[in-house]
């Protein structure tokens, strides 16, 4: 894994950790609520690349913040820019008519 990525998931959980923390639930009441064990909500909260996804999402539904999920790519700058420089169709060859 390049260490940018890990990097990226360690604050994603301790983003995770924090947001309980605020709400002052522990690790057993946020695992139990999102039906996984503690040691996956630890992994969790670690940034562990092996977690599932889905997984996190059950643990961001007991705090509240599921909507987060929606704002993944929501402006995509580069994304944007890619698209834009392809918005010209290429011209094409005319078709031939058959039997020439």
């Amino acid at each position: 894994m390049l260490p940018s990525l890990s990097r990226t998931l360690s604050e994603l959980g301790a983003n995770i950790r924090t947001a309980r923390l605020r709400r002052r639930l522990s690790i057993v009441q946020v695992a139990e609520r999102a039906g996984i064990t503690r040691q996956t909500l630890y992994a969790i909260e670690k940034g562990e690349p092996g977690t599932a996804l889905g997984n996190y999402a059950m643990v961001l539904l007991v705090l509240g913040l599921e909507k987060d999920l929606l704002k993944v790519a929501a402006d995509d700058v580069l994304g944007r820019k890619l698209q834009d420089a392809r918005l010209e169709t290429p011209k094409r060859a005319p078709r031939r008519k058959p039997g020439t």
